[in-house]
């Protein structure tokens, strides 16, 4: 196996965090940016731009099922390296409705810095891969250590490119 998968260099790295709930999205973005402010990938106020961009432009971050990918704005202060943060929170977080009147709830996070455009890319057709893939997505709703994300990955493996 040449290149690692985004889900063990999540592990790798140590950004991944699991949580049973929490009081509002914005502290659900606080927390999903906590393993990447600590280990210096995103400075500690990085995910502040993220809240400032869903107050502005809605919760354009959650997609189906239950997933999140919190970013900011191309360019974004704060973020020193490219790479991808994993949350799990056990109870729903509601980002309100979108502007057709959906209503917004995530459970997984995958929060995203980008410092490197190329990285970043290869970070964003992984995360599409996983995204599609409901098995992996249900195992990750259920993990609760960074092995169990390992497991799951080796179990419900993302379809490589067609």
């Amino acid at each position: 196996m040449a290149d690692k998968t985004i889900l063990q260099k999540i592990v790798e790295r140590g950004h991944y965090k699991f949580v049973d709930k929490v009081d509002s999205w914005q502290e659900a973005v606080k927390l999903s940016c906590e393993s990447l402010a600590k280990t210096g990938y995103v400075s500690e106020n990085y995910y502040q731009q993220i809240v400032d961009c869903i107050e502005k432009y809605g919760p354009y971050v959650v997609f189906e099922h239950y997933v999140a990918m919190p970013h900011s704005q191309e360019g974004a202060e704060g973020a020193n390296k490219t790479a991808v943060g994993f949350m799990r929170v056990k109870e729903d977080v509601d980002f309100g409705k979108d502007e057709d009147g959906e209503d917004k709830i995530a459970r997984l996070f995958f929060t995203l810095a980008a410092k490197d455009p190329n990285e970043h890319l290869d970070n964003m057709q992984q995360l599409m891969q996983i995204f599609t893939n409901e098995p992996l997505l249900d195992a990750l709703m259920a993990a609760n250590t960074p092995e169990d994300i390992l497991e799951a990955e080796a179990k419900y493996p993302p379809e490589e490119d067609i």
